[in-house]
């Protein structure tokens, strides 16, 4: 069977963590879709182009190729930030979309992580996981991240920025971040990755099981 799973969630819910772990598990390729606009993003800045310029934007957007994405060199606050700004532009997002949609399409399935995979991206998913936190969770997780790599960051301002980032994305008249009428919501603010990976899983293999009896 192909199996596709839609995972959606604000920032820092554990999502990508989640995705990653479930990717290896069912051996699937996996997308971070939230990669695609920081890519996005990034040509932009390095260009020094205006983060609302919507046709440069899309211009962009198709000229990223998935399969080079760097989490690595993508993974800053500034490229996060800018981000944030380029995904509130239609005409990127729906560029963007169709790569996604493309992704999916694998023989053997794919998780594909982001904000509106499971209401946008991959409606007819087969498993969509919604995973959230509270924004206080949220940005003890994120501020714990940025002291380990050695960073230097104060938690209030990591809340703060989480909250701004949750408004914008609900917010936006375009794709806003909400669960899935279907999905299966997963509470991660006292869970462990571990926990939260068997939780998962339990849901996942249900609608394998399902999908081979029918």
């Amino acid at each position: 069977m192909t199996l596709t799973i839609a995972i959606d969630g604000p920032a820092a819910s554990g999502k990508g963590t989640l995705a990653r772990k479930l990717a290896a598990h069912y051996h699937l390729a996996h997308l971070d879709t939230g990669l695609t606009y920081r890519a996005v993003a990034k040509a932009l800045l390095d260009a020094s182009q205006p983060l609302d310029d919507e046709d440069l934007a899309v211009s962009a957007a198709k000229g990223i190729r998935l399969e080079t994405l760097d989490r690595a060199a993508l993974a800053t606050h500034e490229i996060g930030e800018a981000a944030s700004r380029v995904a509130v532009l239609p005409a990127v997002r729906l560029a963007l979309v169709e790569k996604q949609r493309d992704f999916a399409r694998q023989p053997q399935g794919a998780i594909l992580d982001g904000r509106d995979i499971g209401t946008v991206v991959l409606p007819d998913a087969p498993v969509k996981l919604y995973v959230t936190a509270t924004p206080q969770v949220r940005a003890q997780r994120r501020f714990d991240e940025i002291l380990a790599r050695g960073g230097a960051v104060v938690y209030d301002d990591i809340l703060a920025d989480i909250r701004t980032r949750d408004a914008r994305d609900m917010a936006r008249s375009d794709s806003p971040l909400k669960p899935a009428q279907d999905a299966y919501l997963l509470d991660t603010s006292e869970m462990t990755i571990e926990a939260a990976f068997a939780a998962a899983r339990a849901v996942i293999d249900i609608a394998i099981h399902d999908c081979k009896q029918d």
